[in-house]
């Protein structure tokens, strides 16, 4: 396979970061670039003039909308809904909600199964540095597009890595993550081809097609749902290390229905996660009634069944301080 070689691009701050790489990073990584698998350096300090006990940079009134367990968004035009680019997306309003929550401006935020970018997206709005992996090398073409809609000389970087999530502590420094922000694959749940039962025009062009996101063996989106756990657990395990103490991990997932019996992914999630050291702080629901179109009554007459496609869970995890 041929790979592409990144474009530097100059940034006016280092944030931080003592990494002579922090002034020139670029929006995309490929094998075969001087950057692949070598530490980055980059930027994770703080740009804000907060305090430093603050959790983030909000008001409290911006803060109040947080404090809500159940959360709705819409998509803007920039939003990606087209499956045929990516089966699984969420809107950028949703991550910048969860970016301004957790983090300071300037801080790191990370993102291991990238997909489409949109973690980087809102990290570029809300002026965080960000680094995003994919297995997939479309979806990180998919995310430097995106990228290089915006400015490419500001304050910070964001860019997306054609590696293994598993390799990420090669590219970053240990305690310099503020967030882990990700919505995971979902096992090998939509390696399956789709009935529409969920929808009451059923015959789409989504009907019988199959969503997954790769055959890669080694994606956890192939894997049975006691393997994916066993994965998703080690990756996070390997990652809390980059994670400072006290820092958030949010986890998007939804469940799923399978042979008519609901598959737990978030129950299985969370014990993974608490198996890796982290600790669950909060369970938001992402209410998605508002954005569904046409949902067609699922498990009438006979069945009851709460629709799976009309919400997803936000998971609230952190690295808990170290208080010896």
């Amino acid at each position: 396979m041929t790979m592409r070689q990144e474009t530097s691009f100059p940034d006016s701050r280092s944030n931080g970061c003592t990494n002579d790489h922090a002034a020139i990073l670029p929006r995309a990584i490929r094998e075969g670039s001087a950057l692949y698998r070598t530490s980055l350096g980059i930027g994770h300090g703080r740009l804000c003039i907060c305090r430093p006990n603050h959790l983030n940079c909000l008001s409290a009134k911006e803060w109040l909308k947080g404090q809500l367990g159940v959360w709705q968004f819409n998509y803007e035009g920039r939003d990606i809904r087209d499956k045929k680019v990516h089966p699984a997306t969420f809107p950028i309003s949703l991550a910048t909600r969860v970016i301004e929550l957790f983090t300071h401006e300037g801080e790191l935020v990370l993102d291991p199964f990238v997909g489409s970018g949109t973690t980087l997206v809102a990290a570029q709005d809300t002026e965080r540095n960000a680094v995003g992996f994919d297995l997939q090398q479309r979806y990180v073409d998919v995310s430097e597009s995106r990228l290089l809609q915006k400015d490419l000389f500001a304050g910070t970087s964001q860019l997306a890595v054609y590696d293994d999530a598993s390799n990420v502590a090669e590219y970053l420094e240990p305690g310099s993550v503020s967030l882990i922000f990700t919505s995971p694959p979902y096992a090998n749940l939509l390696n399956r081809q789709r009935r529409n039962k969920s929808r009451r025009d059923r015959k789409n062009d989504q009907l019988g097609v199959v969503e997954q996101y790769s055959q890669d063996p080694r994606d956890l989106g192939t894997m049975p749902l006691e393997s994916y756990s066993s994965a998703i657990g080690g990756m996070f395990a390997r990652m809390r290390g980059l994670l400072r103490p006290g820092a958030h991990c949010v986890v998007n997932v939804p469940d799923m229905w399978w042979e008519n019996q609901r598959v737990t992914i978030h129950i299985s999630v969370v014990e993974a996660l608490r198996e890796a050291g982290y600790e669950l702080r909060n369970t938001i629901i992402w209410d998605r009634t508002n954005i569904v179109n046409r949902v067609g009554i699922f498990g009438w007459p006979s069945n009851y069944i709460t629709m799976g496609t009309t919400f997803e869970y936000l998971l609230d995890f952190w690295n808990p301080p170290d208080n010896g």
